[in-house]
């Protein structure tokens, strides 16, 4: 079997294969492609099986790419089989990795991303988990599910809830707002979960579940998904007679969760192949997929599922989530656009180009650091240090990249030529800005400049790093409840550390501490309590260099817990209490300064929890189909 690519001539970076020249025979024969109508426009990606084969330019050869519309939303009905809808659950199941808390500002913000991003259906929290997460959601629902992105597309706004009458009553009272909103309620159906944790009957569990997808639907609520939790070891035909229940109860789309991420991607390939094929009514609903990572197969499960006819796919941004976390949204979305073919043609409509800024983001804003070699979006993943490698990188980028960085939103530090010192202004910082994916201007843009000046004036080169590290220190914080003025510190093998501190409060008021601690940090922190006067409990605390070097910029991120009990919510599978974790971090060339800032920034988090987004928000809309 050929197969071919297009190729593109004239730039003078040479580009990486696009995906298609991957798909080799072998893959076509084993992956055969999904049926679909021969009249079907081919979207846009990758591996697109008409393109036309010319000779290659030693100069450069790119994948040329056709565009392509997204389907109209119809909740139970994708009018392209070759569509796959993205649903993703950072803001939900994302939301409850330890630490990952965000405020009702940052959750807002990264909803607003999700939209510029593409995603279909954004899950945005468990309203029935706290008093703040009910408004969080419904604040995304009002603002971000009645504002279309710049291309015109609108997300879903989805809620969770248990099948039960208070939570789906929570859910729909918090989506309703938006012009698109879901309600996604979910039960047990596997033989442990029924026995061990509900403690239900199969008969009980069917009858809850049919009654409580209707309740849903008589509030008024069109488009209805529903889980039956822990799918991957559940009894096949009790599971496709839970199903068709629903189905016929007026769900539009029945998720099948991977709870325990306990399949492997055959075996759960096999099940959404088996659901399609034995679930009567199943022509009339949407079949989804949730992979949770425990056993590292979260993606290549998602993508089996998609390969058998999933046609809506659950992930999170980074992969976080519970325990070992969820499906990566970059890593599937990158997959189907990168082995479009081998993948029978199957296209999302995610905007690859914002992936990069979405995942640093989600990485500040919840504290959970993506590792170095993850894929898609690690430090690592476009790095190439072994010699044979740097040799093919030179000589043609495809010898080693199957994607370029510029798919999602990358650029490499060495293609621009600008190199940041202290005699740099502000248009050159801000072109460096662009060139790293963030587009920042006005007062943010003010603040990182000075902060830069600050730095640039005691390094005689300031790194691409080290422009990350500022943009997490200005840029990616909470709202500021108090700011760090003035900071002296004694400390050695004399005697106790001693520090004295001056923070400002939102009023412009000046408070200073002294106090005394076993390090310079500790003393710091108990000055900086002696101001705010919140007690807390230090959970976590790392300090790591941004780059090499004595004059290198140092990060902290720490953890912090209330002393008292007044931050807490309601797990969504277990209904346990949790007590609330806050993240900070802070940068800065003193390791002191850095985990001072670090430390307020999680106390402004912990203290400004139950603010909601300062925007103005728009006045709900009627639903729409």
């Amino acid at each position: 079997m050929a197969i071919t690519a297009a190729i593109c001539f004239g730039s003078p970076n040479p580009k990486p294969i696009a995906c298609a020249a991957a798909a080799d025979a072998d893959a076509a024969v084993l992956n055969p492609p999904i049926s679909r109508p021969r009249s079907l426009t081919l979207p846009r990606h990758c591996g697109n099986p008409s393109l036309v084969a010319r000779a290659p330019s030693p100069r450069s050869f790119a994948v040329r790419c056709s565009l392509s519309s997204r389907p109209d939303y119809i909740p139970n009905l994708i009018p392209d089989p070759a569509y796959v809808r993205i649903f993703d659950t950072t803001l939900r199941d994302g939301e409850q990795s330890p630490g990952a808390t965000m405020t009702s500002s940052e959750k807002i913000a990264v909803a607003r991303l999700l939209s510029r991003l593409g995603v279909d259906i954004i899950e945005a929290g468990f309203p029935a988990s706290s008093p703040d997460d009910l408004e969080a959601v419904r604040s995304i629902a009002m603002e971000v599910g009645n504002k279309p992105a710049e291309d015109g597309h609108l997300p879903v706004i989805c809620g969770l809830a248990r099948c039960n009458k208070k939570d789906i009553d929570a859910a729909w009272e918090a989506v309703r707002h938006a012009r698109r909103p879901r309600v996604h309620t979910f039960i047990a159906t596997s033989e442990i979960h029924m026995q061990h944790k509900l403690r239900k009957t199969r008969e009980e569990v069917v009858r809850i579940a049919r009654e409580m997808v209707g309740y849903a639907r008589r509030l008024g609520c069109e488009d209805i998904e529903f889980s039956p939790e822990d799918a991957g070891r559940s009894d096949r035909e009790f599971l496709y007679h839970v199903l068709e229940e629903v189905i016929k109860a007026g769900a539009t789309t029945v998720n099948i969760p991977d709870t325990v991420g306990y399949t492997i991607p055959h075996e759960f390939g096999q099940l959404i192949s088996d659901i399609k094929a034995n679930t009567r009514g199943i022509e009339n609903a949407i079949i989804s997929t949730h992979c949770q990572n425990d056993l590292g197969l979260a993606t290549a499960n998602t993508l089996a599922g998609a390969s058998a006819g999933a046609r809506q796919l659950e992930v999170t941004v980074n992969g976080i989530g519970e325990r070992a976390g969820n499906a990566s949204l970059e890593e599937v979305v990158m997959a189907i656009r990168c082995r479009k073919q081998t993948m029978g043609g199957l296209y999302t409509g995610i905007n690859t180009k914002h992936i990069n800024m979405a995942s640093k983001m989600v990485a500040e804003y919840s504290g959970l650091y993506v590792q170095p070699h993850k894929a898609i979006v690690g430090a690592n993943a476009f790095s190439h240090e072994s010699g044979i490698h740097q040799d093919g990188m030179l000589k043609f980028k495809g010898t080693y990249e199957i994607i370029s960085p510029d798919d999602i939103g990358l650029s490499r530090s060495n293609e621009s030529g600008i190199v940041l010192g202290k005699l740099s202004g502000r248009h050159a910082l801000k072109s460096k800005l662009t060139e790293l994916g963030y587009d920042i201007s006005g007062k943010e843009l003010d603040d990182v400049f000075k902060r830069f000046k600050e730095i640039a004036e005691k390094k005689k080169r300031v790194t691409d790093d080290d422009i990350e590290a500022l943009i997490s220190n200005e840029i990616f914080q909470p709202k500021v409840i108090w700011s760090l003025s003035d900071l002296q510190v004694t400390s050695g093998t004399l005697g106790l550390s001693t520090a004295t501190v001056k923070l400002i409060d939102s009023e412009g008021v000046e408070r200073i501490a002294c106090s005394v601690g076993t390090g310079p940090v500790h003393a710091a922190y108990e000055a900086v309590n002696d101001i705010v006067q919140v007690r807390v409990t230090l959970m976590e605390y790392s300090l790591n260099s941004v780059t090499e070097g004595i004059d290198a910029v140092a990060t902290t991120r720490v953890l912090i817990r209330a002393d008292h009990n007044g931050h807490t919510s309601t797990h969504a599978l277990t209904g346990e209490t949790l007590y609330r974790t806050f993240s900070g971090s802070g940068a800065d060339m003193d390791v002191v300064v850095s985990s001072v800032r670090a430390y307020i920034s999680a106390l402004n988090k912990m203290l400004g929890f139950r603010e909601i987004s300062p925007n103005e928000i728009p006045s709900p809309q009627p639903a729409v189909a």
